[in-house]
C-alpha cells in the first residue's frame, strides 16, 4: 500500500499541542515508543506528569495455566448503585480453550479477582457493558458470537447468566448503550472486502431494561464508503444477523471492532480501511454516527485529520501515525480515546469541537513498547477520573497479561 505524508501544519499541531481542558490533560508524547524502550515494570511510553502501575495480573488468578495467557480483553466496572466503581470486570478472549472463555470480577477495596462467569461452551469472549439497569452485558467475537447478560448478586463478584439472542448471533466485540436504553453492536468481520456482514447493528427493547424481546436494525449509509445520510433498517432476523443485514442493505465495514456512545454520537472502530484491488486504500478508521441526524462521517482518518503511520520507530523513513483503531473509551471530559490493535499500539484522545462530526485534535497519549502485545480494554472509572485502565494482551513477558492503571501524577517517560 502507498503510503502519504500529512502536512506538516497537522503534523506540529497534533504533537506540541496541550490536549482539551478538563480532568485528564496532557502534553503529547513525541512519537511512538521504541522496542527497546520496554520493561516489564513500565511498559507504556506516558506523558511527562503521569504514572504506571500494575492493577491485576496473570499473579492474581491465572486462569489459564501451563503458559497459556489470560488474554485480558475489556474492562468496565458497576457505574451505578451504592458501590459505585468499586469492582471491575474483565473478559478474557481466549480461543478453543477446553475451559472456555471467561469474566473476572476484581475488588479494588481488597484486591481480590475470583472467575465471575466462565463455561467450556464460551469461546472468544470479548465486548463487555454495564448497563443502566444494573446488570453486565458481555459477548463472544466469533461468526454466530452471543450476547449474554449478568444480574448480578449483592457481593457483586458472582451472578446469573442469561442468554441474549434476540440482541443478534454475530462477531460481537462493542457493546454500547444510549440514554433510551437502546443496544448497539457490531459484527467483527471484513463486511466491503466479503461482500457481506460488518454491520452496525441498533437493538431496541421492547421495555426499558429487558434484553429478552425488541428488534434489531442495520445501519445504511447514502454514500459506497459508509458515510452519509443513515437510516437504520429492518427489523432484521436476530439469528442471522450477519446475512439478514446485509440483504436489508446494510452497509459492510472492514471489521467494525468497539462502539462508544458519547451524548447523541455513536462511534465505531473500524480496524481496517477499504480494499481496492486487494490493498488497503487506509489503516482503519473511526466513524461517528450523530444519533440525531443519522449522519454518519469519518470521525478520524488518517491522512485526514491524523499523520499516517509509515514503518516502525528506528526505520529510516519512520512516522509516528494512526494505524488500525480497535477499542475505545469516554474521557472523564467527553473525549473519545482510541488504542490501535497494532505494533506500536498507540492511544489516541479526539475531540470534535465545532460539532461537525470529525474531529478538530487527535493528540497521542501512550505508546506501548512491549511489541509482543496489544493495548486493549481502554477504560475511566467514574469515580477515579485521574486514571486510565488498559489492559495488555498476549504480552512477550511470561505471564505478563494483565490491567495496568496510567494515573495523572508521577514522572512519566517521555524522552
Amino acid at each position: 500500500m502507498t503510503k502519504t505524508l500529512i502536512s506538516v501544519a497537522v503534523s506540529a499541531a497534533l504533537f506540541s499541542s496541550i490536549a482539551a481542558a478538563g480532568g485528564f490533560n496532557f502534553k503529547p508524547i513525541n512519537g511512538s515508543a521504541a522496542e527497546e524502550m520496554w520493561t516489564g515494570e513500565a511498559p507504556w511510553k506516558i506523558p511527562q506528569g503521569f504514572s504506571q502501575s500494575i492493577v491485576k495480573d496473570e499473579t492474581d488468578l491465572n486462569i489459564y495455566d501451563g503458559g497459556r495467557d489470560d488474554w485480558h480483553d475489556m474492562n468496565t466496572v458497576n457505574e451505578t448503585g451504592k458501590k459505585t466503581g468499586r469492582f471491575m470486570y474483565t473478559t478474557h478472549e481466549v480461543r478453543g480453550e477446553p475451559e472456555g472463555g471467561a469474566v473476572s470480577a476484581h475488588s479494588f477495596k481488597t484486591g481480590e479477582t475470583v472467575v465471575l462467569a466462565q463455561d467450556p461452551g464460551y469461546d472468544a469472549v470479548d465486548g463487555i457493558l454495564w448497563t443502566p439497569w444494573g446488570t453486565l452485558l458481555f459477548a463472544e467475537e466469533k461468526t454466530g458470537g452471543r450476547l449474554f447478560e449478568i444480574e448480578l448478586n449483592a457481593d457483586m463478584m458472582s451472578g446469573t447468566v442469561h442468554d441474549r439472542p434476540a440482541v443478534g448471533r454475530i462477531a460481537h466485540e462493542g457493546i454500547g448503550v444510549d440514554a433510551e436504553g437502546n443496544i448497539y453492536v457490531v459484527d467483527e468481520f471484513r463486511g466491503q472486502r466479503e461482500g457481506y456482514g460488518g454491520g452496525v447493528y441498533k437493538f431496541v427493547p421492547n421495555s426499558h431494561g429487558d434484553l429478552s424481546s425488541g428488534d434489531l436494525y442495520v445501519l445504511a449509509t447514502s454514500e459506497q464508503d459508509g458515510t452519509g445520510q443513515g437510516v437504520w433498517l429492518g427489523p432484521i432476523n436476530p439469528a442471522d444477523a450477519r446475512n439478514s443485514g446485509t440483504d436489508f442493505g446494510g452497509h459492510g465495514y472492514n471489521r467494525p471492532e468497539d462502539v462508544q456512545v458519547i451524548g447523541n454520537t455513536l462511534y465505531v472502530a473500524v480496524t481496517e480501511g477499504i480494499y481496492v484491488n486487494g490493498s488497503q486504500t487506509f489503516d482503519g478508521r473511526v466513524i461517528a454516527v450523530n444519533l440525531a441526524t443519522m449522519m454518519v462521517t469519518d470521525f478520524v482518518k488518517p491522512g485526514v485529520n491524523v499523520p499516517v503511520e509509515i514503518g516502525r520507530p528506528g526505520d529510516a523513513n519512520f512516522q509516528t501515525g494512526f494505524d488500525n483503531p480497535d477499542n475505545l473509551a469516554k474521557s472523564p471530559d467527553r473525549r473519545l480515546v482510541i488504542v490501535e490493535d497494532n505494533v506500536p499500539s498507540d492511544i489516541w484522545f479526539a475531540e470534535d469541537t465545532d460539532g461537525d462530526g470529525v474531529a478538530d485534535s487527535v493528540e497521542l497519549f501512550a505508546s506501548l513498547s512491549d511489541y509482543g502485545a496489544e493495548g486493549t480494554g481502554i477504560y475511566f472509572n467514574p469515580k477515579k477520573s485521574n486514571t486510565l485502565y488498559v489492559n495488555i494482551q498476549h504480552s512477550k513477558e511470561e505471564d505478563g497479561d494483565g490491567t495496568w492503571a496510567i494515573k495523572k501524577g508521577g514522572l512519566g517517560n517521555d524522552d
